[in-house]
Protein backbone atom coordinates (compact mmCIF):
# COMPACT_ATOMS: atom_id res chain seq x y z
CA UNK A 1 0.00 0.00 0.00
CA UNK A 2 1.53 3.27 -1.12
CA UNK A 3 1.76 5.59 2.19
CA UNK A 4 -0.71 8.70 2.91
CA UNK A 5 0.88 12.00 1.61
CA UNK A 6 -1.90 14.11 2.60
CA UNK A 7 -4.89 13.69 5.14
CA UNK A 8 -7.79 15.95 6.31
CA UNK A 9 -9.74 15.09 9.73
CA UNK A 10 -13.03 16.79 10.09
CA UNK A 11 -11.83 20.13 8.54
CA UNK A 12 -14.81 22.62 8.97
CA UNK A 13 -14.39 26.11 7.15
CA UNK A 14 -16.72 28.92 8.93
CA UNK A 15 -16.40 32.82 6.92
CA UNK A 16 -17.07 36.09 8.36
CA UNK A 17 -20.41 36.34 8.23
CA UNK A 18 -21.48 32.93 9.15
CA UNK A 19 -20.90 30.88 5.87
CA UNK A 20 -19.98 27.42 6.28
CA UNK A 21 -18.23 26.58 3.35
CA UNK A 22 -16.36 23.44 4.39
CA UNK A 23 -18.38 21.09 6.25
CA UNK A 24 -16.76 18.27 8.49
CA UNK A 25 -14.47 17.17 5.09
CA UNK A 26 -12.26 14.27 5.99
CA UNK A 27 -9.59 13.02 2.77
CA UNK A 28 -6.63 10.69 2.27
CA UNK A 29 -4.33 11.13 -0.77
CA UNK A 30 -1.68 8.44 -1.15
CA UNK A 31 1.82 8.93 -2.62
CA UNK A 32 1.46 8.78 -6.45
CA UNK A 33 -2.54 9.53 -6.43
CA UNK A 34 -4.13 12.05 -8.65
CA UNK A 35 -7.39 13.48 -7.02
CA UNK A 36 -9.80 15.76 -8.69
CA UNK A 37 -12.19 17.57 -6.73
CA UNK A 38 -15.23 18.64 -8.72
CA UNK A 39 -18.40 20.60 -7.76
CA UNK A 40 -20.60 23.18 -8.81
CA UNK A 41 -18.99 26.47 -7.57
CA UNK A 42 -19.67 27.63 -4.20
CA UNK A 43 -19.56 24.23 -2.96
CA UNK A 44 -16.71 24.67 -1.07
CA UNK A 45 -13.10 22.96 -3.63
CA UNK A 46 -10.75 26.18 -3.55
CA UNK A 47 -11.67 26.32 0.14
CA UNK A 48 -10.07 23.26 1.03
CA UNK A 49 -6.96 23.80 -1.22
CA UNK A 50 -6.07 27.22 0.51
CA UNK A 51 -6.93 25.53 3.77
CA UNK A 52 -3.96 22.65 3.06
CA UNK A 53 -1.92 25.04 2.18
CA UNK A 54 -2.63 27.64 5.43
CA UNK A 55 -3.35 30.74 3.21
CA UNK A 56 -6.49 30.37 4.78
CA UNK A 57 -7.08 28.72 8.38
CA UNK A 58 -9.64 26.15 8.78
CA UNK A 59 -11.87 26.96 11.77
CA UNK A 60 -11.71 23.25 12.90
CA UNK A 61 -10.03 19.51 12.05
CA UNK A 62 -6.56 18.60 11.22
CA UNK A 63 -4.62 18.72 8.35
CA UNK A 64 -1.07 16.23 8.15
CA UNK A 65 1.45 16.19 5.39
CA UNK A 66 3.41 12.51 5.69
CA UNK A 67 2.16 12.37 9.38
CA UNK A 68 3.31 15.62 10.76
CA UNK A 69 0.09 18.11 11.32
CA UNK A 70 0.77 21.39 9.22
CA UNK A 71 -2.07 23.59 10.57
CA UNK A 72 -0.60 24.02 14.31
CA UNK A 73 1.23 27.68 15.52
CA UNK A 74 4.23 25.49 15.76
CA UNK A 75 3.92 24.54 12.37
CA UNK A 76 6.58 26.89 9.97
CA UNK A 77 4.00 28.55 7.09
CA UNK A 78 6.73 28.73 5.13
CA UNK A 79 8.05 25.23 5.09
CA UNK A 80 4.60 24.03 4.86
CA UNK A 81 4.28 25.96 1.47
CA UNK A 82 7.39 24.73 -0.09
CA UNK A 83 6.61 21.21 0.55
CA UNK A 84 3.30 21.49 -0.72
CA UNK A 85 2.96 23.16 -4.71
CA UNK A 86 0.24 25.06 -5.50
CA UNK A 87 -0.84 26.39 -8.74
CA UNK A 88 -3.56 29.17 -8.78
CA UNK A 89 -6.14 30.01 -11.46
CA UNK A 90 -4.47 33.44 -11.57
CA UNK A 91 -0.95 32.38 -12.48
CA UNK A 92 0.87 34.88 -9.71
CA UNK A 93 3.97 35.38 -11.46
CA UNK A 94 6.18 38.49 -11.06
CA UNK A 95 5.43 40.89 -14.27
CA UNK A 96 9.36 42.14 -13.60
CA UNK A 97 10.91 38.99 -13.91
CA UNK A 98 12.36 36.90 -16.48
CA UNK A 99 10.36 33.06 -16.58
CA UNK A 100 13.88 32.13 -15.43
CA UNK A 101 14.33 34.06 -12.62
CA UNK A 102 10.59 34.12 -11.49
CA UNK A 103 11.47 30.19 -11.19
CA UNK A 104 15.13 30.59 -8.58
CA UNK A 105 13.51 33.41 -6.60
CA UNK A 106 12.52 30.32 -3.66
CA UNK A 107 15.61 28.37 -4.61
CA UNK A 108 17.62 31.20 -3.69
CA UNK A 109 15.63 32.22 -1.04
CA UNK A 110 13.71 29.84 0.57
CA UNK A 111 15.89 26.51 -0.24
CA UNK A 112 19.18 28.27 0.03
CA UNK A 113 20.78 27.27 -3.28
CA UNK A 114 23.52 28.74 -5.16
CA UNK A 115 22.16 31.04 -8.46
CA UNK A 116 23.85 28.34 -10.38
CA UNK A 117 22.23 25.76 -8.65
CA UNK A 118 19.21 27.23 -8.74
CA UNK A 119 19.05 28.05 -12.59
CA UNK A 120 20.39 24.35 -13.25
CA UNK A 121 16.99 23.53 -11.49
CA UNK A 122 14.86 25.65 -13.30
CA UNK A 123 16.33 24.75 -16.45
CA UNK A 124 15.00 21.35 -15.63
CA UNK A 125 11.59 22.25 -14.86
CA UNK A 126 11.11 24.28 -17.23
CA UNK A 127 12.09 21.66 -19.88
CA UNK A 128 9.52 19.57 -18.46
CA UNK A 129 6.70 22.09 -19.23
CA UNK A 130 7.91 22.70 -22.98
CA UNK A 131 8.94 26.27 -22.15
CA UNK A 132 12.99 26.31 -22.34
CA UNK A 133 12.28 28.23 -25.22
CA UNK A 134 10.73 31.40 -23.00
CA UNK A 135 13.64 31.20 -20.19
CA UNK A 136 14.08 34.71 -20.62
CA UNK A 137 11.07 36.13 -21.62
CA UNK A 138 9.38 38.53 -19.19
CA UNK A 139 5.42 37.34 -18.02
CA UNK A 140 3.86 40.07 -20.39
CA UNK A 141 4.89 38.75 -23.47
CA UNK A 142 3.21 35.17 -22.76
CA UNK A 143 0.19 33.77 -23.29
CA UNK A 144 -2.05 32.54 -20.89
CA UNK A 145 -1.16 28.87 -21.40
CA UNK A 146 2.31 29.74 -21.20
CA UNK A 147 2.24 31.58 -17.80
CA UNK A 148 0.38 28.48 -16.39
CA UNK A 149 3.10 26.09 -17.56
CA UNK A 150 5.63 28.92 -16.03
CA UNK A 151 3.72 28.78 -12.65
CA UNK A 152 3.63 24.97 -12.76
CA UNK A 153 7.43 24.59 -13.29
CA UNK A 154 8.13 27.24 -10.38
CA UNK A 155 5.88 25.18 -7.90
CA UNK A 156 7.67 22.03 -9.37
CA UNK A 157 10.93 23.58 -8.86
CA UNK A 158 10.29 23.34 -4.68
CA UNK A 159 9.75 19.70 -4.89
CA UNK A 160 7.21 19.17 -2.89
CA UNK A 161 5.69 16.64 -1.53
CA UNK A 162 2.23 17.11 -3.22
CA UNK A 163 0.83 19.48 -5.70
CA UNK A 164 -2.74 21.44 -5.82
CA UNK A 165 -4.08 23.05 -8.58
CA UNK A 166 -6.88 25.22 -8.38
CA UNK A 167 -9.42 25.61 -11.48
CA UNK A 168 -5.85 25.74 -13.60
CA UNK A 169 -7.57 26.32 -16.81
CA UNK A 170 -10.85 27.83 -15.87
CA UNK A 171 -8.90 31.72 -16.82
CA UNK A 172 -7.86 30.88 -20.14
CA UNK A 173 -9.29 31.07 -23.50
CA UNK A 174 -10.57 27.64 -24.59
CA UNK A 175 -7.78 27.21 -27.20
CA UNK A 176 -5.15 27.35 -24.38
CA UNK A 177 -6.82 25.20 -22.35
CA UNK A 178 -5.59 21.93 -23.62
CA UNK A 179 -1.27 22.68 -23.74
CA UNK A 180 -2.31 23.29 -19.61
CA UNK A 181 -4.08 20.10 -19.11
CA UNK A 182 -1.58 17.98 -21.44
CA UNK A 183 1.44 19.15 -18.80
CA UNK A 184 -1.30 18.01 -15.63
CA UNK A 185 -1.42 14.80 -17.39
CA UNK A 186 2.44 14.74 -18.01
CA UNK A 187 2.56 15.00 -13.99
CA UNK A 188 0.07 12.16 -12.91
CA UNK A 189 1.79 10.11 -15.30
CA UNK A 190 5.02 10.36 -13.57
CA UNK A 191 3.53 9.53 -10.59
CA UNK A 192 3.35 13.32 -8.81
CA UNK A 193 1.25 13.45 -5.86
CA UNK A 194 -1.87 15.72 -7.00
CA UNK A 195 -5.29 17.18 -5.69
CA UNK A 196 -6.65 18.82 -8.92
CA UNK A 197 -9.71 21.10 -8.10
CA UNK A 198 -11.42 21.52 -11.90
CA UNK A 199 -13.95 21.77 -14.08
CA UNK A 200 -13.20 20.12 -16.53
CA UNK A 201 -15.20 16.46 -16.51
CA UNK A 202 -13.11 15.11 -19.34
CA UNK A 203 -9.78 15.53 -17.68
CA UNK A 204 -11.16 14.50 -13.97
CA UNK A 205 -12.26 10.98 -15.82
CA UNK A 206 -9.37 11.00 -17.86
CA UNK A 207 -6.43 11.44 -15.66
CA UNK A 208 -7.92 10.99 -11.73
CA UNK A 209 -7.22 8.09 -10.09
CA UNK A 210 -9.85 9.19 -7.52
CA UNK A 211 -12.89 12.14 -7.66
CA UNK A 212 -14.50 13.75 -5.32
CA UNK A 213 -17.23 15.56 -6.05
CA UNK A 214 -18.38 18.59 -3.44
CA UNK A 215 -21.80 19.77 -2.70
CA UNK A 216 -22.45 22.55 -0.19
CA UNK A 217 -19.42 21.80 1.59
CA UNK A 218 -19.47 18.61 2.17
CA UNK A 219 -18.57 15.05 0.13
CA UNK A 220 -21.41 14.17 -1.38
CA UNK A 221 -19.91 11.23 -3.91
CA UNK A 222 -16.45 9.78 -4.32
CA UNK A 223 -14.80 7.02 -6.13
CA UNK A 224 -12.74 6.13 -9.07
CA UNK A 225 -12.98 7.90 -11.84
CA UNK A 226 -15.79 5.82 -13.37
CA UNK A 227 -17.92 7.67 -11.28
CA UNK A 228 -18.61 10.36 -13.36
CA UNK A 229 -19.81 8.08 -16.16
CA UNK A 230 -22.05 6.20 -13.38
CA UNK A 231 -22.67 8.37 -10.28
CA UNK A 232 -24.69 6.62 -7.27
CA UNK A 233 -26.16 9.52 -5.98
CA UNK A 234 -28.79 11.83 -6.97
CA UNK A 235 -26.63 14.61 -6.16
CA UNK A 236 -23.93 13.69 -8.40
CA UNK A 237 -26.37 12.83 -11.41
CA UNK A 238 -27.69 16.24 -11.20
CA UNK A 239 -24.82 18.17 -10.93
CA UNK A 240 -23.32 16.34 -13.99
CA UNK A 241 -26.70 16.23 -16.31
CA UNK A 242 -26.19 19.99 -15.77
CA UNK A 243 -22.79 20.44 -17.54
CA UNK A 244 -23.82 18.36 -19.92
CA UNK A 245 -26.98 20.44 -20.53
Amino acid sequence: MPDVVLSLEGMHKTYAGGVHAVRGISLEVSEGESVAIIGSSGSGKSTVLRCINRLIEPTQGIVRLKGERINTPAANINDVRSRIGMVFQSFELFAHLKVIDNITLGLIHVRGMSRDEANEVAKGVLSRVDMMDRIDAYPGNLSGGQKQRVAIARALAMRPEVMLFDEPTSALDPELIGSVLETIRGLSDEGMTMVVVTHEIGFARDVADRVVYMDEGVVAEEGPSSIIDEPKTERMQRFLSSIND
